[in-house]
């Protein structure tokens, strides 16, 4: 692996502790900082937020020379994380979430120019699933780890690692991925112009319905594995760990195989597969080891589906590449809250725990559909005369 690729996956990785390590100290904070659970979820949100807000931020950045853009970027994702960690009242960790999150689209957007920077032609999917990897391996190991730290010595100590690792990125940015110049300048127009094709739409409407077919149920896997498949409130640790490796090896799988087949195939095919993974996940929801065999065949394809799509859309998003790939990751926070939310509905209006997993598979179709037109687009370009 080069280590200029590592660099990059080690500030996803503190990306994916910072976004997803909110959710298993939560009570802890709340307690901390004298507000209800309501409340609490606001800091989830306002990282969300930021990631919406801060990703439109690369127009303004678009001049700064790629190195150097990472640098600042990776520098945000330190500050704001600290900021958390320091935080003494409700309004001070608000903002200092806010902050960690508007660095977050714009890391994977320039972050996905670069990886193809960094790489012989052909190797950009590869490369950007080593940088999206920091992220999966987050949920496996930096989540389950912080959370620990926390609850024996403090919630703060889930940001120290954030910021930790975000200044590891920092350094490792500076020392080892080369000075690169930035994207040519297409004016602020120029950078919206490739919205005007249909190519992006339909990634960003696969990302969208794509994801938010597994996370109308992933939201919910607790209450889904102690309540319907019987598990202990301990087994979640373990059991989340499993889900962690389904979108490591999910992530790597799809990156190799978008270098053999295509990006867009590979991720159509997948959303394909999550069509039928679905509602088999409803229906085995009460069973321990189908549950599991399910909910990791899940998670690989949720990260599968996002990773080869990262790297694809700057093929279509021509003077405004960088932009491009930080809409990525606005669909893919936007798909995340739409889902958990429409998946809460299903559970209050009586159709039971396991109803969001059955809510996604309408989403899986229509995210295949998109991915299959786009799969028919790319072909009809291809064998154009």
């Amino acid at each position: 692996m080069k280590r200029s690729l590592l660099a990059l996956a080690i500030v996803t990785f503190a990306l994916g502790v910072a976004e997803f390590g909110m959710m298993g100290i939560l009570g802890d904070v709340a307690y901390a900082l004298n507000v209800d659970i309501q409340q609490a979820g606001h800091f989830i949100a306002a990282y969300s937020a930021g990631v919406a807000v801060g990703a439109p931020l690369l127009i303004v950045l678009r001049r700064v020379p790629l190195q150097r853009l990472m640098l600042l970027l990776a520098a945000t994702v330190f500050l704001g994380n600290l900021g958390a960690a320091l935080s003494v009242n409700y309004g001070m960790l608000l903002g200092a979430r806010f902050v960690s999150g508007l660095p977050h689209g714009c890391f994977f957007g320039a972050g996905a120019i670069v990886c193809a920077r960094l790489v012989d032609p052909g190797k950009g999917a590869v490369a950007v699933a080593v940088m999206v990897g920091g992220m999966t391996i987050a949920n496996v190991v930096g989540v389950p780890l912080a959370t620990f730290l926390s609850n024996l010595l403090n919630w703060r100590a889930l940001f120290i690692v954030v910021a930790a690792f975000a200044l590891s990125g920092v350094l490792t940015i500076k020392f080892w991925v080369p000075a690169m110049a930035p994207l040519p300048d297409t004016g602020i127009k120029g950078q919206f112009s490739f919205l005007r094709r249909k190519e992006p739409w339909l990634i960003y409407g696969g990302v969208f319905f794509g994801q938010a077919s597994v996370y109308c149920y992933l939201s919910y896997i607790d209450p889904i594995m102690t309540k319907l498949a019987n598990f202990s409130a301990a087994d979640m640790s373990w059991i989340m760990m499993i889900a962690g490796l389904g979108m490591v090896i999910g992530n790597a799988a799809a990156g190799k195989l978008a270098s053999r087949f295509g990006e867009a195939r590979v991720s159509a095919s997948i959303t394909f597969a999550l069509i039928f993974i679905m509602p088999a996940v409803f229906v085995c929801a009460s069973y321990k080891l189908p549950s599991i065999v399910l909910m990791f065949l899940a998670t690989a394809g949720l990260f599968g589906i996002g990773g080869p799509l990262q790297y694809l859309i700057v093929r279509y998003a021509k003077g405004g590449e960088m932009l491009g790939g930080a809409g990525i990751q606005i669909a893919f926070n936007v798909s995340n809250a739409v889902s958990a939310a429409l998946g809460g509905v299903v559970i209050h209006q009586g159709f039971g725990l396991a109803a969001p997993a059955l809510l996604g598979t309408p989403f899986a179709i229509i995210g295949f559909i998109a991915l299959a037109i786009l799969v028919t687009v790319e072909k009809k370009c291809y064998t154009a005369p």
